[in-house]
């Protein structure tokens, strides 16, 4: 038997795969194309990352709501920015913003190893309970400001920023490595360009758009200030 979501009723991973499939092809449809990622994402159970209220609508190719006020954002998006890191299986991925830890759970797929980041504990807890009754053994989680990166693990092969902030801060830069890629959202707190910047050389960033987007304000030191 496979390891459920806690808190609910014993639920194998595989009795939504066809589900997961449908998504898969949806995906494949809008222009996905990385056979590894759409691979991950038909391993990733995301019913499992999503509250109970919303689990039959988990495979629908649209943003949901999460605790928190934050989102867990649509497939599309997910599999769009996994795409973009243009990942090697032996890479080290840090992402900043965990939320339910779906995403982070399609990159463990992809990757070596990944390190995540959420601001809100309640999130970061869930997320790692998550990992851990999944198996997934590749992902460190931290609670902290994600703006600020995971310096003692650095440098990366990819980062990956799940909300929008006013510019890519410069400690997750510092920390992307010669030839390593990340991709954000950059922008206003009401619209964001998906961005992907890849480091050519020490000071060498090099940017292009991946298209408009809308994320939740990326707070920290390095991004929106906390407003009360």
């Amino acid at each position: 038997m496979q390891a459920e979501e806690p808190g609910r009723e014993q639920d194998p991973i595989m009795n939504r795969a066809e589900e997961r499939q449908w998504m898969v092809d949806v995906l494949k449809q809008e222009g996905i194309k990385d056979e590894a990622v759409l691979a991950g994402m038909q391993a990733v159970p995301r019913h499992f990352f999503v509250p109970r209220e919303m689990s039959d609508y988990a495979y629908d190719d649209e943003a949901l709501r999460i605790e928190a006020g934050q989102t867990i954002s649509q497939p599309y998006i997910v599999a769009l920015m996994a795409q973009a890191l243009e990942l090697k299986s032996g890479d080290r991925v840090l992402e900043i913003g965990t939320g339910s830890g779906y995403s982070a759970a399609v990159l463990s797929r992809l990757a070596a190893r990944v390190y995540t980041i959420e601001r809100h504990k309640v999130l970061a807890d869930q997320a790692g309970e998550r990992f851990a009754r999944l198996n997934y053994e590749n992902i460190e989680i931290r609670f902290g400001d994600g703006t600020k990166g995971w310096p003692e693990e650095a440098p990366f092969d990819a980062i990956l920023v799940t909300a929008g902030g006013p510019q890519v801060p410069a400690s997750l830069k510092g920390q992307l490595k010669v030839g390593g890629r990340l991709v954000m959202p950059v922008g206003t707190e009401k619209m964001q360009e998906l961005i992907r910047v890849r480091r050519n050389g020490e000071q060498d960033y090099r940017e292009e758009s991946l298209g408009l987007v809308r994320f939740v304000p990326l707070i920290g030191e390095e991004g929106w200030p906390l407003r009360s």
